[in-house]
């Protein structure tokens, strides 16, 4: 009788993985970039060691309680716009295998989306990088970090940290700041998105106009000459409604 083969679970230690599974395995990450100029500008990224066990995305919608005219009425409430979407995220690094300073590299990294970068210095406005959460295929919004909470829990013998936990919480970015309304000078409320593998024109067109057969406008309005070769992390804008044609 043939003996049965003991499976082990992948990711413990001394185990391993289908080749298929380790193949499969996406790794998020952080991807920054500079959005002061019309496409925004790649400025690396921020790799996740371990994948995150959750995300948390929070939407909230802002409402105005008015006072009731009579006594026994509870008064009426007005809808007064959505708050821009705000999501928060763990990341764990560790380092205590080789005891070097990549934990300490990466969380300066992170540190460095909270204040400007070198090129915005001295500028009008100076800005930190924008950032997108990216798991595979899956991209977030663009996003300002708000904070990065650090608590080092290990050190090496020569007080090096070697293993970090971090909290950071980014806010969405609802109107790039390369988008500018030409007749008022303000920031335009005409909406964009940044491809990712899988997406095309005319998936764009049919998810924002109800028409696939819009990706023509989209194709014109943004100059693209050839919307069959649009790279991965290209920013899309989509003309409001008074500009389609």
């Amino acid at each position: 009788m043939t003996k049965p083969i003991a499976l082990k679970a992948s990711g413990g230690a001394g185990s391993s993985a289908p080749a298929e599974d380790k193949k499969s395995l996406q790794k998020a990450k952080l991807k920054l970039f500079d959005s002061t100029k019309a496409g925004g500008t790649d400025r690396g990224e921020i790799p996740f060691q371990f994948n995150p066990k959750e995300v948390t995305i929070q939407k909230s919608a802002k409402w105005e309680r008015k006072p009731a005219k009579k006594a026994k009425s509870a008064g009426s409430v007005e809808f007064n716009g959505a708050e821009p979407c705000k999501l928060t995220v763990e990341m764990f690094f560790d380092a205590s295998g080789n005891q070097d300073n990549s934990v300490v590299t990466a969380v300066e990294k992170l540190f460095s989306c909270c204040v400007p970068t070198e090129e915005s210095r001295g500028k009008d406005k100076p800005t930190p990088p924008l950032v997108m959460l990216q798991w595979g295929k899956i991209a977030s919004f663009p996003a300002f970090v708000t904070s990065v909470n650090v608590k080092y829990t290990l050190f090496s013998s020569e007080g090096v940290p070697i293993r970090a936990v971090c909290s950071v919480a980014m806010e969405e970015m609802p109107n790039e700041p390369w988008r500018q309304n030409p007749t008022s000078g303000g920031q335009s409320v005409r909406r964009s998105h940044r491809m990712i593998d899988g997406d095309t024109l005319a998936s764009l067109a049919y998810a924002e106009y109800g028409d696939p057969g819009m990706w023509r406008t989209i194709a014109r309005y943004n100059g693209i000459d050839d919307p069959m070769r649009l790279p991965s992390g290209s920013v899309v804008v989509f003309p409001g409604a008074e500009e389609l044609v």
